[in-house]
């Protein structure tokens, strides 16, 4: 990327407009990073006392639009459409202050050759210390315990449940995501077989995580918890069938952080409905459940309310590693976390 220009009078700095709205801005930069952010770049966009102006659509920024070299996006961003870009002559770069850019980038951003960059590696470090967390939890049968302690007042053991622990488990992870190998990084801590399975990972490279790669139905079959990291795509959509559930041995969990349908989630219901199978979900088909929906109340499925991600003081992260991006670009330095258009079949 070319270096800002130098020709700007007493403002040579490179230009910013953050097209985010104002909620979100205090959301997820701290005063101390939007200083840093006021320090590496010329802010457009922003009214007297530090609040975005944007709203709900670029036409309430026009004049910024025109001049801006770089976009600061987070959630609430209008789409960046041709059009958008149309008016935008100067841009060269869009960092992202969350995960995923499909839902607001379009593909012609690709096509004119704009950078892009996203803080979805930020955003996975919350959802991979949650999964970790489900993991260590499920293999303790602590929901389906927590209801018994509730309802007998008698202490363990529950019939029926016993209790595993991780000790000498396995668990297998479904998708080596920037989520999934965070999560298959920190089941070093734990005492268990790891199985992985994605199609974009050797086993070479799973080796390295201290995984085996294994296909899937080897994967559902061997594992007694499987947490599922697989993005949602066409061809995911439905990818943990019936099939594959019905593999899993009796007593297994099934963890999804991911997105709901990935998973056939009647199929997973009529698995939970038997106790045959425990979940932990974040995330489900549809979302929100129905309020008469079993899976709400089964003593065996553990469900919450898609908070796996950033939320409160982790969002702080994401601007961070939005604003370290900017400064990286102003300084003429390549982007840390590029998003190339090849990304696209393969990202969430």
């Amino acid at each position: 990327m070319p270096k800002p220009e130098t020709d700007r009078g007493a403002s040579p700095r490179l230009r910013t407009l953050v097209a985010m709205p104002a909620e979100t801005w205090s959301e997820v930069l701290t005063p101390a990073t939007r200083s840093r952010l006021a320090t590496a770049t010329e802010l457009l966009g922003v009214q007297a006392g530090g609040v975005p102006r944007l709203r709900g659509s670029f036409g309430e920024v026009a004049d910024e639009l025109a001049a801006a070299e770089v976009l600061l996006t987070g959630w609430g961003c209008p789409r960046i459409t041709a059009e958008v870009l149309d008016e935008a002559p100067k841009l060269r770069a869009i960092v992202h202050a969350a995960g995923t850019i499909k839902t607001f980038v379009d593909p012609v951003v690709f096509e004119r050759g704009i950078e892009v960059s996203s803080a979805a590696a930020a955003n996975a470090v919350p959802v991979a210390e949650f999964t970790l967390a489900a993991i260590v939890l499920a293999g303790k049968r602590a929901f389906r315990h927590r209801d018994w302690y509730r309802t007998s007042g008698t202490k363990r053991p529950l019939p029926g449940a016993p209790i595993l622990g991780t000790l000498g488990t396995t668990v297998g992870v479904l998708g080596a995501s920037r989520i999934g190998r965070l999560v298959l990084e920190r089941l070093r801590s734990l005492d268990v077989d790891v199985l992985v399975n994605d199609p974009y990972l050797s086993p070479a490279e799973a080796a390295e995580f201290g995984a085996r790669w294994c296909e899937l139905p080897e994967l559902f079959a061997g594992s007694d918890i499987v947490s599922v990291h697989a993005p949602l795509l066409p061809e995911t959509e439905g990818l943990v069938s019936a099939e594959l559930l019905a593999a899993m041995p009796d007593g297994g969990v099934l963890i999804n952080t991911a997105r709901g349908p990935v998973v056939d989630h009647a199929a997973l219901e009529r698995e939970c409905v038997s106790g045959r199978l425990d979940a932990i979900l974040d995330v489900t088909d549809p979302e929100p459940l129905p309020p008469d929906s079993p899976m709400l109340h089964l003593p065996n499925v553990f469900v919450t309310p898609h908070l796996a991600g950033a939320m409160g003081n982790e969002s702080t992260r994401l601007g961070e590693a939005a604003v370290a991006e900017i400064e990286r670009l102003s300084t003429g330095r390549p982007l840390a976390h590029p998003i190339h258009r090849d990304d696209l079949g393969r990202i969430a």
